[in-house]
């Protein structure tokens, strides 16, 4: 019998879970509730509070069909919010391509992709290297031990994104602190749409300065090859998406990567000397077995449909849970176990369909240059802590870790 971990307060089945089961760990791991639920119902309805349920959508084959079918489902925010607690504000409204659809989401979509190719993307690759040697360096000369969170793996993705923006540099400490509190489902005051609407807000004058004087990043070259397409709310809402999808994400694997490799060896070592193939091989296991995002971005169904043998009706909320269909056996053969020389998976890390995260090899390229670079300027380095001791998240979208404590 596994040990009960329902958030008090809310409706759980009979049998055991509630509407947050996905969102919970045991450490790096799912807790044993969603593999449980995966193998009885991998389409299931969950009850939440005030009326409002959900259909977790667990099973690997069930959530790659529904986050592929954007024809049955709308990720729109507005219907969103309209089904969990009435229409936003426009202000809070979070915009860009996660929750927008056709045809708006394909207009955008097709303006931003040519900034997000391997060879548009190469030319930060410099930057990214320097970026990585000054904060390993300023580690190093602080001396052990250190909070591997704060000193490397949270500002290393916020850094890339300011270049990737062109973020001022008196601006980028203060960047640095705006996308934390958007996952945090009980963070308290500044989180959640009060969190988006402060970010937006910073993104508008970005955009507004960008507007004067185009620089030579994303929202520079936008502005010169697409001025007249896109508006300015449009403009800070791809910059604020740029923000969701590659900062709190990158940090968390970054962060939770490193544990995964402190407590493999064989792992840490092929991070430090492995070839490049070898490398790639380990990022991407990586990705599919710590899974950060751990739910996709909400569906709601257009009309009435199936998922499997599930009876889905219009309006319906839909959550595919991304560490449940990647711990699955139908993905790769004992799903359960971090095999770093694993060929690479079809995860689902990234999501799947129209709306796969853009960004995706942005996060591959700093990943694969963080972790050998992390290993062998530190080749002696190790948790300042049991492992089991850490801090870890409780109830957000994207795991993470509060601090990680190491030495060397």
């Amino acid at each position: 019998m596994t040990e009960s971990t329902a958030v008090p307060g809310l409706p759980v089945t009979e049998d055991g879970f509630d509407l947050f089961t996905p969102l919970r760990r045991r450490g790096l791991d799912p807790i044993d509730d969603l593999a449980r639920l995966r193998e009885r119902t991998p389409v299931r309805k969950l009850e939440f509070f005030l009326g409002i349920s959900a259909w977790v959508v667990s099973g690997y084959s069930q959530a790659k069909d529904t986050l592929g079918d954007a024809a049955s489902y709308s990720n729109d925010f507005q219907q969103l919010t309209a089904v969990s607690s009435g229409a936003a504000p426009a202000e809070k409204n979070p915009g860009g391509l996660g929750m927008s659809d056709p045809p708006q989401h394909t207009r955008l979509r097709k303006l931003l992709t040519p900034e997000f190719t391997m060879r548009r993307l190469r030319r930060l690759t410099p930057r990214i290297d320097e970026i990585i040697d000054e904060l390993l360096s300023a580690m190093a000369a602080a001396g052990s031990p250190a909070d591997l969170a704060a000193a490397f793996a949270v500002p290393l993705p916020s850094l890339v994104i300011c270049e990737l923006l062109d973020v001022p540099y008196p601006d980028r400490a203060a960047f640095q602190k705006l996308s934390g509190a958007r996952f945090d489902m009980f963070g308290g005051a500044g989180t959640g749409l009060d969190a988006v609407s402060e970010s937006l807000e910073y993104m508008r004058t970005l955009v507004a300065r960008q507007r004067r004087e185009p620089g030579d990043g994303l929202l520079g070259m936008l502005i010169r090859d697409h001025g007249d397409e896109l508006s300015d709310e449009e403009l800070a809402g791809l910059a604020d998406g740029v923000l969701i999808g590659g900062h709190e994400t990158t940090a968390s694997m970054l962060a939770l990567g490193t544990i995964t490799l402190l407590t493999h060896p064989e792992a840490a070592a092929v991070a430090r000397d492995g070839e490049p193939d070898a490398v790639h091989r380990l990022v991407e296991e990586l990705l599919r077995y710590l899974s950060v995002v751990q739910v996709a971005f909400p569906r709601i169904a257009r009309a009435d449909t199936k998922i499997g043998d599930a009876q889905i009706r219009a309006g319906d909320v839909v959550l595919c849970s991304l560490s449940g269909a990647n711990r699955d056996p139908a993905c790769v053969t004992g799903a359960d176990r971090f095999e770093p020389g694993r060929a690479p998976s079809p995860h689902l890390a990234f999501g799947h369909g129209i709306h796969r995260c853009i960004g995706s090899e942005l996060a591959r390229m700093e990943l694969r240059a963080a972790y050998p670079a992390l290993f062998r300027r530190f080749p002696g380095l190790r948790l300042d802590r049991p492992s089991a001791d850490i801090a870890f998240r409780e109830y957000s979208v994207v795991h993470g870790v509060e601090a990680l404590p190491v030495a060397w």
